[in-house]
């Protein structure tokens, strides 16, 4: 497999679709999703759209913007769609669209959306610079115009708990 780095760092590129059937083990008494596993398998979905971009080691940062919309129930199959949506100097956010679907009349409902960040790392941990995220539409425009305003939120954020935790 060749290591070299794509032409094109696009949003298209790092798009990533993955799916999961809902099992006993995965629910809770009242035979839906347990949230966590959810979580494990967004962050999963979503880290390798990360690594697509960055081509590398990419650990996750954050997760924010985490939001349940309506339950998954056991037999549903879910769909986890992600891709990058910005990219910064050293660190990338990636939105999460989660879909169930009726396995039996294969209706489909949104149920789950979620924005991760996360940081590309060189061979000794430290984080590394990534290629800038090409947008081609002004829907992919509008969306980085967004994230880098969450990012620089994010920033001070950040910076502020840092303040809090050393006092």
């Amino acid at each position: 497999m060749s290591k070299r780095h794509p032409k094109k760092h696009t949003v298209g590129a790092t798009r990533v679709e993955t799916a999961h059937v809902i099992l006993p083990g995965h629910t809770n008494p009242m035979g839906t999703l347990f949230g966590g596993v959810l979580v494990q398998w967004i962050d999963g979905v979503a880290a390798i759209a990360a690594t697509r971009h960055a081509r590398g080691v990419v650990v996750t940062a954050s997760m924010d913007r985490l939001h349940f919309l309506r339950p998954v129930h056991a037999e549903d199959f879910v769909i986890i769609r992600a891709e990058v949506t910005y990219s910064a100097r050293t660190s990338m956010e990636v939105e999460v669209w989660v879909e169930a679907e009726n396995r039996w009349t294969g209706e489909r409902a949104a149920t789950t959306h979620a924005l991760l960040t996360f940081v590309a790392l060189d061979e000794q941990g430290k984080p590394r610079p990534v290629p800038r995220l090409a947008t081609e539409t002004a829907f992919e425009r509008e969306r980085f115009a967004q994230a880098a305003r969450r990012h620089r939120a994010r920033l001070r954020e950040r910076q502020a708990l840092a303040r809090q935790w050393q006092a």
